[in-house]
């Protein structure tokens, strides 16, 4: 195959589904029924295949290697030096690797966060707010809460001073608390990067009392398999003007006292909006370049649709770049706009939205037209509440100026 530019991001899940923890609104947790006899374990035949494929068939001067999961640590750290070599066997000459991994964080030790240092790894660890908002629903197999063992994570990549970002999911336990979730991140841990992640899950009428109940493992071994359908929601999932007054609650204290000192990634993301750059998919008028790897080689055309609808192909079978490029995909991707109902297409933040991802898009407009987005109003909320002070971070910018000059003209 000839060498291809195609922008793209896999997310590799070496373990599938599996999981130390069992956290209760982990839709993941149920893919392990996609492959029901097999060891989810990723081959080394199938890690090279991998890395061989992301690194040869490209020329882009940098590649991003990116672990997720299941939880990915489970692998051993064998595994990840395993990968290294495979990277160093196959790299182009001037070719830079990132290294990304996300991670609940309790393997961790000093062992794992020399390696992370070493090989110039962005750590992302996963944390829902201080301990009685983290441990709702974040528990381990018998039910017990795992911030202690995560703060262990979080001492041992600060004592090897490994770049790391928060990732924190935003639910019924935590919504309604978002300044003390945001200065927990920015005082406490000393965070300066930090994704939020709104929970939603989807459930149809027969499913909703089963999924109340979480996507963990069950007595015997049997739980439901979660498809991105239904127009219900669990209890734990988070209402959508809740989620939009989250945001806007940490936007007012962000842009008073922490722009370019802490990155929100739903604030930069906007930010980029405003001034015509579109740097997420799920806020992009079109996605379809964030794909998932399982470990046996499968791809799916989405980390949040790993379902059999929307199995590409296996990179043993197939290589990579024409699974990415397959007209399956090219539709995937071009559905996320050609979908948009036409209340979404005449809104005035349409620009700074579209639609946001797909797998919310299950409610009903005004005017009865299905494909709108369950947490619409709390980002129409949130894109209008910040539209003012975007607009002067974007005049800084084009001026050639610092965004963070915004915080003096106050």
């Amino acid at each position: 195959m000839t060498e291809v530019t195609l922008a793209y991001h896999l997310l590799a899940k070496p373990t599938g589904a599996t999981c130390n923890l069992d956290c209760k609104y982990c839709f993941f947790l149920s893919k392990d029924s996609l492959y029901p006899n097999e060891k989810t374990r990723m081959s080394d035949e199938v890690l090279e295949l991998y890395i061989q494929q992301r690194l040869s068939q490209h020329d882009e001067p940098e590649i991003s290697i990116a672990w997720q999961g299941g939880e990915p640590t489970i692998m051993g750290l064998d595994f990840f030096k395993r990968s290294i070599e495979f990277v160093d066997r196959h790299r182009k000459p001037g070719q830079e690797i990132l290294y990304t991994i996300q991670t609940n964080g309790l393997l961790l030790d000093d062992e794992w966060c020399a390696f992370f240092k070493k090989h110039n790894f962005l750590v992302g660890l996963s944390i829902d707010g201080p301990r009685d908002m983290h441990d709702a629903y974040r528990v381990d197999k018998r039910g017990g809460g795992s911030f202690d063992l995560v703060m262990r994570a979080w001492k041992a990549l600060r004592r090897h001073q490994v770049d790391f970002n928060i990732l924190c999911t935003v639910h019924a336990a935590n919504a309604d608390h978002p300044l003390d979730v945001y200065r927990f991140f920015r005082d406490e841990l000393k965070a300066q990067f930090i994704q939020f992640i709104p929970i939603v899950e989807r459930a149809t009428p027969e499913l909703l009392p089963v999924a109340n109940n979480g996507w963990g493992e069950r007595p015997g071994g049997e739980r439901p398999l979660y498809l991105q359908r239904g127009s219900l929601v669990t209890e734990r999932s988070v209402g959508a003007e809740q989620f939009g007054r989250f945001l806007c609650a940490i936007f007012d204290e962000w842009i008073k006292r922490d722009v370019g000192e802490v990155f929100v990634q739903t604030f930069d993301v906007a930010l980029g909006s405003w001034v015509g750059q579109h740097n997420l998919c799920i806020f992009s008028p079109t996605c379809g370049g964030a794909l998932a790897l399982e470990h046996n080689g499968d791809v799916y055309s989405c980390d949040h649709y790993v379902e059999p609808d929307y199995l590409l192909g296996n990179i043993k079978e197939t290589p990579m770049l024409e699974l990415v490029a397959s007209d399956k995909q090219r539709q995937f991707g071009q559905h996320k706009y050609d979908s948009l109902p036409r209340y979404c297409r005449e809104c005035e933040v349409l620009f700074a939205c579209y639609g946001e991802c797909p797998r919310n898009r299950f409610i009903m407009t005004p005017d009865g037209e299905p494909g709108l987005n369950y947490l619409c109003a709390g980002y129409k909320q949130f894109f209008t509440h910040i539209n003012a002070p975007m607009k002067t971070m974007a005049t800084l910018l084009k001026q050639g100026r610092y965004a963070d000059e915004i915080m003096r003209m106050q």
